[in-house]
């Protein structure tokens, strides 16, 4: 079993992993404020994983939000909303300084690309060659896959593979699309956006023209990027796609517009079984027979996150054990 953790713009999940089977086990989740300061912030972090049994000396996978450099695990967060109070942190010391179970490595990576990860190895877009994973919460998160591989350049991939480094009308996405941009066009400062959604559904013509708004233009700007991609499918996380009844039809409607039509999703194929997958994980891609039996069943399927939201921890397991 390997222990994960991940942190978000308003909590933090740690668990253990099976990676033979995807299995999650022994999930403790627990609220962040991502404007505390960084004692308060790791603190919380701690506490979470202190109550995991693991051996000392364990490899630990950690999926957190960018701008992070992952490969010395240090914090770079600077005006984007989150874990201002971390800049300039040295987060990996941090953790194997400070958690209970002495761990012998941590090994840091970009909470989307784990999301992507773990949908695409054993979550809702298994067996597709191409895919796109974007995740909706206090920022946006993004992830672009190749035959088992994240991409951060190539056609229709965005700088450094990240959305959020993309722009609408002159603004970064993140103005239009993310939990402050809705919060602050709504303008109800007691209303966060699980209660922005539910007033949607109960009839609120200004809830809904808001989340309307912001999920069709986020369509609109990444439906060419797929289109460009050749991603036969695209999977939205985080905690805003809890909302999926709300951000499914003026996304499609978004996408649509920018050149990629969502199949019907009745049309889509049931997931591959794990061991349909064409490849194992990380291996060079198979022949032109094996992508087509694939390719036959699933065109442009558009996903929310499996209901477990397990993806971004199998994703943490994968990256520790790599």
């Amino acid at each position: 079993m390997i222990p994960v953790l991940e942190i978000g713009g308003t909590h933090v999940t740690a668990a253990l992993v099976d990676l033979r089977d995807g299995r999650v086990t022994s999930r403790t989740r627990k609220q962040l404020d991502a404007d505390g300061d960084a004692d308060d912030i790791l603190g919380r972090v701690r506490d979470c994983a202190d109550g995991l049994s693991v051996p000392p000396g364990a490899r630990w996978g950690v999926a957190v939000p960018g701008p992070f450099d992952y490969a010395r695990g240090v914090a770079l967060f600077k005006g984007v909303g989150k874990f201002d109070a971390l800049y300039g942190m040295d987060v990996r010391a941090a953790l194997l300084d400070g958690l209970r179970q002495c761990p012998g490595d941590v090994v840091s990576l970009n909470d989307a690309h784990a999301f992507l990860g773990g949908e695409w190895s054993a979550g809702t877009v298994h067996g597709h060659r191409r895919a796109v994973g974007i995740t909706l919460g206090t920022g946006v998160g993004s992830a672009f896959l190749a035959d088992g591989r994240i991409c951060d350049n190539g056609p229709g991939v965005p700088p450094e593979g990240r959305m959020d480094l993309t722009e609408i009308d002159d603004r970064p996405l993140e103005n239009t699309v993310s939990r402050r941009a809705i919060l602050a066009r709504y303008g109800d400062p007691a209303a966060d956006v699980h209660d922005i959604a539910g007033r949607a559904r109960a009839g609120e013509a200004r809830a809904q023209r808001v989340l309307d708004d912001a999920f069709t233009r986020l369509g609109v700007v990444l439906g060419p990027r797929l289109v460009d991609f050749r991603a036969t499918a695209l999977v939205v996380g985080g905690s805003i796609a809890r909302s999926w009844d709300l951000v499914a039809p003026a996304l499609s409607t978004g996408l649509a517009t920018g050149g990629w039509t969502p199949d019907d999703p009745r049309a889509d194929a049931d997931p591959l079984p794990r061991a349909a997958l064409p490849y194992p994980a990380g291996d060079a891609p198979p022949g032109p027979g094996h992508a087509s039996a694939a390719g036959a069943q699933r065109t442009r399927t558009m996903k929310p996150a499996g209901p477990a939201g397990d993806a971004a921890l199998v994703g943490a397991a994968r990256a520790a054990v790599a």
